[in-house]
């Protein structure tokens, strides 16, 4: 039996020396995190970009210039959804004014259009934005068992060994547990940062959708309200 020693109890000691199943789970644990990793710094860095191209977006359209001078600003296909919808609105626009004077019915029907133009966006947009998180969700929830796993596992090693070598000392019980420790460990150190940043992005979607949703309902205002001129 080899001395234990505090190099025992390094980490890549306790991996090397855990059992197969162990190992198992820490390497499954170990991509999870680095796949939830990736997941929260992509969401970091596109959500705070799709906000500032909001921002810049809005004060364009608050800056008194005609909407169509904006639209056309953004180019033939805008990657954000903002100037998407503005193109859209004002397409249904153009449209209904090209065919002439428009009733109250046809009036409705429009507006209507463009609401369902405008929220087909919005739905798409936040399927976009919402994406991976239903992987955060999942390691955040499943990493915790699955270290859970390993400790049991460890566990039942450090049982064994007693059984084996009929000794109960800490010596024979100290490597299986430390192992079986090393497994929850790495479960909380996958999970935690997912569930926080499950939380963080939900919330941060959900205002993301809700300043589209806003959006959507200015530009329909200020469609009738040209349609409300026109009559």
């Amino acid at each position: 039996m080899n001395p234990v020693t505090p190099e025992n109890f390094g980490l890549v000691s306790v991996f090397m020396h855990a059992d197969w199943i162990v190992k198992l789970v820490m390497v499954g644990l170990g991509v999870a995190s680095l796949w939830s990793w990736s997941i929260i710094l992509d969401k970091l860095f596109r959500l705070a970009a799709l906000n500032r191209e909001a921002n810049r977006f809005e004060d364009a359209v608050a800056s008194g210039r005609s909407l169509e001078e904006v639209a056309a600003e953004a180019g033939e296909r805008p990657t954000h959804a903002l100037p998407r919808m503005l193109q859209a609105a004002l397409k249904e626009w153009r449209d209904a004014r090209n065919r002439g004077p428009t009733s109250e019915g046809q009036t409705a029907f429009l507006v209507q259009r463009i609401d369902r133009s405008l929220d087909t966006i919005i739905a798409r947009e936040s399927a976009r934005v919402e994406g991976g998180l239903g992987v955060l969700a999942i390691v955040a929830t499943a990493s915790p068992f699955i270290g859970l796993f390993g400790t049991v596992w460890g566990i039942m090693n450090s049982f064994q060994a007693i059984a084996v070598q009929k000794n109960t000392s800490l010596a024979i019980v100290a490597p299986s547990i430390a192992e079986a420790l090393f497994a929850t460990a790495i479960g909380l150190v996958a999970a935690i940062p997912a569930y926080i940043a499950f939380n963080a992005f939900s919330t941060a979607a959900g205002k993301y959708s809700a300043r589209l949703e806003g959006f959507a309902d200015d530009l329909s205002t200020a469609i009738q309200r040209r349609l409300a001129e026109r009559g």
